[in-house]
């Protein structure tokens, strides 16, 4: 029988579709994180802090395999430490960690935590696999959805994303915990590439709005730099998504007038 999976931050966005992929494969799961959940069938939540490092020597006892996935605004790196220092603690054979795509090569504090966090598994002793991950369409909507509600379009030159849906993440994340550790893994990333405007465009449109004026606007510095070189997209080897952001709007259009029609009813 095989000893249990722990995944940090499983009530999350990608850990809360991670969970169940593994244990419809027939694993024992331990979720950590800071406001457990009542335990389900296969499933138990234990409380505990990555950054705080509070938990994690109980969470990782006889654990062979842990999914690293929760993470915040700050705080990532040492987040990281902590768990790979529990993980060689506990002699676990294999530890995987989402990142984000372009984390070495962004000079924004948030990639540079989560690419120290990369250093701290890759060299903590402990077998790993990196996957680095795009902009989920989860985290783009708002950013389109405020965007969209101004009078015109902010454009910023070089601004791009490419967002991949949560469920095709959870998918290859399952897929990877459940095999042997494979180092720094190609990119995931969506099937588009799309600048503000475009993603802003779409959104009023499936809203039934008019569109917006566009309103270019530098970005400058280092960060502008790297941005218009595209040091946040992934490269010609990383895997694709096949939802697109139109798709993903129309299905939580969808969503939200239906659950619009049942709170009516």
């Amino acid at each position: 029988m095989h000893a249990p999976i722990l995944v940090t931050g499983g009530t999350g966005t990608i850990g809360r579709r991670v969970v169940p992929l593994l244990v419809a494969s027939g694993r024992q799961v331990r979720v950590l994180s800071r406001h457990p959940r009542p335990d389900s069938p296969g499933v138990t939540h234990l409380e505990g802090d990555t950054v705080a490092d509070r938990g994690l020597e109980a969470a990782t006892d006889g654990v062979e395999v842990v999914v690293h996935l929760a993470g915040g605004r700050t705080g990532d790196d040492l987040a990281a430490r902590h768990v790979a220092a529990a993980a060689r603690a506990a002699g676990v054979r294999h530890l995987l960690l989402v990142s984000v795509v372009g984390a070495d090569r962004m000079p924004i504090g948030y990639f540079r935590a989560k690419a120290a966090a990369e250093q701290a598994v890759a060299g903590s002793g402990v077998p790993w696999t990196v996957l680095r991950v795009a902009q989920l369409h989860d985290l783009v909507l708002p950013v389109a959805r405020a965007a969209a509600r101004l009078p015109v379009t902010p454009a910023p030159r070089g601004l791009r994303f490419e967002p991949v849906h949560r469920d095709e993440v959870a998918r290859r994340l399952a897929d990877l915990a459940l095999g042997e550790p494979a180092g720094r893994v190609p990119d995931l990333a969506g099937p588009e590439v799309l600048d503000l405007a475009a993603l802003v465009a779409s959104f009023r449109e499936a809203e039934d709005r008019r569109p917006a004026r566009r309103l270019p606007l530098p970005l400058a510095g280092a960060v502008g730099r790297a941005y218009r070189e595209g040091a946040n997209l992934a490269g010609p080897d990383a895997r694709r998504g096949t939802r697109t952001w139109q798709e993903f709007l129309t299905a939580t259009m969808l969503d939200s007038f239906k659950s619009a029609a049942d709170g009516a009813a």
